[in-house]
């Protein structure tokens, strides 16, 4: 028996994860899109992977493109989280960004960021999993990292390490 989509998300939301904004830069533009589905996947050579959606808006553009970067968000930037997730429009519009090394878009006041050369693009489903090798990572501030827990936000004490209510 096939197993329900519902039922299959609604498990995979009991694990918690970060969130980030994966950015990338095609004919000079930035696209950006929001991403829980991002992880380390090697120490040496530096790898990192996150998973991109086939029905993205900003599919092609990834797909285009030979760079993208990690930006970590704190727990003070769900709306831009929310904003980088829903809005069709110019998701960059009259926010303050720079680039490093490869000209992905590094976004302002994140907790960390990481620059990739794309490595290589693996089909998976109704996903394409995008591995790159990192070039640059540095930390930015020991803010309190953005949370995704059952559908919601979450935000994490610093001092105690506890979920806030």
């Amino acid at each position: 028996m096939p197993l329900d989509t519902r039922k299959f998300r609604d498990v995979m939301g009991t694990f918690t994860t970060g969130v980030t904004i994966i950015t990338t830069l095609e004919n000079k533009m930035p696209h950006g899109i929001t991403a829980n589905s991002f992880t380390s996947v090697s120490l040496s050579p530096p790898l990192v992977m996150f998973c991109l959606g086939k029905s993205s808006t900003n599919f092609d553009a990834f797909m285009n493109a030979d760079c993208f970067a990690v930006n970590i968000l704190t727990a003070e930037q769900d709306k831009l989280s929310t904003h980088f997730a829903t809005f069709e429009g110019d998701r960059f519009d009259g926010l303050n960004w720079i680039t490093w090394e490869t000209g992905a878009p590094i976004l302002k006041n994140v907790i960390s960021a990481i620059d990739c050369r794309l490595e290589a693009t693996h089909d998976a489903g109704d996903h394409v999993i995008i591995v790159g090798l990192v070039v640059r990572a540095e930390v930015q501030n020991q803010s309190s990292p953005l949370l995704y827990f059952k559908g919601a936000y979450e935000k994490l004490d610093p001092l105690s390490g506890v979920l806030k209510d």
